[in-house]
């Protein structure tokens, strides 16, 4: 397994904690509330739902909405598919959430990590918070001594985007240090359960408790344009 379908199982196991949904609704949670899926098309989704339900975590049931029904028998399809954890995956999931190993602190990995930061034990969040700390102050030292070997020898440009990466990190380890010190003195956020959280989704938006740093207007990127409207073949049984 890859390490970034590795990261798609977890964040669709942590999702579907919240509440069983189709396809087109996790691939809508994936774009939104996790922005390191923004990329990602159905054709990465629907390999990954599959392996998960043959591995026992998901179970397939039909939607249940009535009118789903009927205009998916007027249409000549199939009603959509609803995708539901099992025991098994919750289990699976909460193991998951346990690990603290380094590849939690690498940046795709831990920004999906800290997304359900909500559902793991403090001491675990802890742990994680310090690992991403130590590695990305790892990451300034390199970045501070190779400016210093080569600063002579570059343009303004190309010093001002090496200044501009030292400075995005930096921001990012005083944000950990926060956070860190917020942890330790008892002061972590209250998080809402996994079924108010998906409540709470459904009625404003909110996006989980995502770092900030993550965000389009931090990162300096634009924000997500609207939705597009679900292709009609969407999460049909094959």
């Amino acid at each position: 397994m890859s390490r970034r379908s590795g990261i798609l199982e977890f964040a669709v196991l942590g999702l579907l904690r919240e509440a069983p949904m189709h396809g087109y609704e996790l691939r809508k949670r994936l774009n939104t509330s996790l922005g390191i899926f923004r990329a990602f098309s159905y054709g990465t989704l629907y390999p990954c739902l599959k392996t998960l339900v043959a591995n026992g975590w998901l179970i397939e049931e039909p939607g249940s909405a009535p009118e789903d029904a009927l205009a998916a028998s007027l249409a000549g399809r199939r009603a959509k598919i609803v995708y539901r954890l099992t025991a098994e995956g919750k289990e699976h999931f909460e193991e998951l959430l346990s690990h603290t190993g380094p590849d939690t602190w690498e940046d795709e990995h831990f920004a999906a990590r800290f997304a359900f930061f909500g559902q793991t034990e403090r001491e675990v969040r802890m742990r994680v918070l310090e690992g991403r700390r130590s590695r990305l102050e790892e990451r300034l030292e390199k970045m501070r001594a190779s400016l210093a070997r080569t600063r002579e020898r570059l343009d303004d440009y190309t010093l001002e985007l090496q200044r501009h990466g030292m400075e995005s990190v930096e921001r990012e380890v005083r944000w950990l240090n926060e956070l860190i010190e917020s942890e330790r003195a008892g002061r972590g956020r209250q998080q809402p359960s996994p079924e108010s959280a998906a409540q709470q989704d459904r009625t404003s938006g909110a996006t989980g408790g995502l770092p900030r740093y993550g965000s389009a207007e931090s990162s300096g990127g634009s924000s997500p344009g609207p939705s597009t409207p679900p292709d009609p073949s969407d999460d049909t049984t094959k």
